[in-house]
């Protein structure tokens, strides 16, 4: 029964309207996260909307030469 309703709640997230593929929010450099963005990141969109956030930093990562 269990399983179930993890299908039909997968399916309900993927069918919503603003629903996105987890690989375009990792494509630009963002996060998928559960709830709310860390502190330093902020919304940038939905991988599965409502629940699925796509969290970005706030400012450029910076690489150390």
């Amino acid at each position: 029964m269990g399983i179930l309703v993890l299908v039909f709640m997968f399916i309900s997230l993927t069918q919503h309207g603003d629903a996105h593929a987890p690989d375009i929010c990792t494509h630009g450099g963002g996060l998928c996260r559960v709830g709310t963005c860390v502190s330093g990141e902020y919304l940038a969109q939905y991988c599965f909307e409502p629940i699925i956030l796509c969290c970005k930093n706030l400012s450029p990562a910076t690489t150390e030469s």
